[in-house]
């Protein structure tokens, strides 16, 4: 009976640590535009981020329309299931993109490791094409990010409010 018990604690504790509030080391305010073919999102919003994870997530009137949560291995979209990179990239961005362009496209971090990254006063800008599969313009400058991708009709602009 004692091993009953305690192993329906552990389980009990286990299963409340999923639960846990994340701690985020950073938090700005921004204004977000997310259009995919699947998605279209426009408003004020919230950035959090740690070492690990990040989370976006999009208001309007007052109340969160979108979530999105970047983590080591998955993505997570408050409209969709949770997803490994790859499906995520197939079924709202594209197939061609690498795992982890989303996290480094909200945090302002070179994509496609720096390819044809050019250094400008306050930033960079990346134009990176592949015949009939992305034809992208990456573009970091002070304190807003413009990721946009003409053949898959793809807008991310994330615009710092601080």
């Amino acid at each position: 009976m004692l091993v009953k018990n305690v192993l329906l604690m552990i389980l009990v504790m286990w299963g409340m640590d999923g639960c846990a509030t994340k701690e985020y080391a950073k938090q700005e305010s921004v204004f977000i535009v997310f259009k995919t073919p699947t998605f279209r999102h426009a408003d004020l919003g919230f950035m959090y981020a740690n070492a690990d994870e990040m989370k976006v997530e999009i208001y309007s009137n007052g109340q969160a329309v979108m979530a999105l949560e970047i983590g080591k291995e998955k993505i997570c979209m408050s409209l969709l299931e949770c997803l490994d990179k790859k499906s995520f990239n197939r079924s709202v961005l594209s197939k061609e993109y690498p795992v982890d362009i989303l996290r480094h496209i909200f945090s302002g971090e070179e994509i496609f490791s720096g390819l044809h990254r050019l250094k400008i006063r306050n930033g960079f800008t990346q134009n990176i094409v592949k015949a009939d599969k992305y034809n992208i313009n990456y573009t970091v400058l002070n304190k807003q990010i413009i990721f946009r991708d003409k053949i898959n009709n793809i807008l991310i602009k994330v615009k710092r409010l601080k």
